[in-house]
């Protein structure tokens, strides 16, 4: 099988260095390039080293069109703002997206969207194989279960560094129970509860965010009604099965025409 060359965003951070990791231990993939902002104090330093699996000779560089040019995929859990500058190079290079970040605004996913036009493109709030299983039993439930018997709230805790609330995971989740229910899930989310509220809004989408310690992902949603409850959870223990799933999603998308994939597509649920 010819060797998949991957180049990795963000690869002197907590993602970045686990990807690495990861890669160092799958078959016919290694990393190609190693990218992170011009600020970064790790320019130049080997991303092995920093990885702690030893030299790899992949220096960390800011030069991502150099990147691209050696690469058949590119892994990103960064920023949405320098998500969208790399998507918008991708036309230009024979090479793939993985977007593992999150955070989007609407006007960022639909930047995306139309990047994926001319790129081949793979993102999803959530590149885990459990989450993404998660997501699909969330639909066949919401969709069973009528909006005026059960409501539906979305419960996610992580680690204190965390920047964007609700997480991409919860979103995805939300956005599953949204489609079992055949609503909008923009016009029908709740995301915050403060001082007088009122009651609940039937058919509504609640968000619950917690953040503390080092907690790498819990998420549950929670199907109550008056007489009973339904929860259906995921907990991550360990971020390589995010890695795992990106390098995962790099192998599947390899050769595929342009176009926006998620998840779902890759694992073919």
């Amino acid at each position: 099988m010819t060797e998949l060359n991957l180049a990795i965003m963000g690869a002197a951070g907590r993602m970045g260095k686990t990807l690495i990791n990861a890669i160092n231990e799958t078959q016919n993939v290694i990393v190609s390039a190693a990218i992170e902002h011009q600020s970064s104090d790790c320019i130049g330093k080997d991303s092995g080293i920093l990885a702690g699996i030893g030299e790899n000779s992949v220096p960390i560089t800011t030069d991502i069109e150099a990147a691209l040019a050696v690469s058949d995929c590119i892994i990103d859990f960064t920023v949405p703002v320098a998500t969208i500058s790399v998507a918008k190079l991708m036309a230009n290079h024979n090479c793939a997206h993985v977007i593992g970040t999150t955070g989007w605004t609407p006007q960022q996913d639909q930047e995306i969207e139309d990047a994926a036009q001319s790129a081949v493109i793979v993102k999803s709030g959530n590149m885990s194989l459990g989450v993404n299983l998660l997501a699909s039993l969330v639909t066949q439930a919401a969709r069973a279960l009528p909006a005026s018997d059960f409501d539906i709230e979305v419960l996610e805790m992580h680690h204190k560094h965390k920047i964007d609330a609700p997480s991409g995971t919860a979103l995805l989740l939300g956005q599953a129970a949204a489609e079992g229910r055949e609503i909008e899930l923009e016009e029908n989310a709740v995301r915050s509860r403060d001082g007088i509220t009122g009651a609940r809004k039937e058919g509504t989408v609640g968000f619950a965010t917690l953040r503390g310690g080092a907690v790498v992902g819990d998420h549950t949603v929670i199907l109550a009604s008056n007489g009973e409850r339904i929860e259906l959870s995921h907990k991550a223990q360990d971020r390589s099965l995010f890695a795992n799933g990106a390098i995962h999603a790099a192998q599947w998308v390899r050769g595929k025409p342009n176009g926006l994939y998620s998840m779902h597509d890759v694992l073919g649920l």
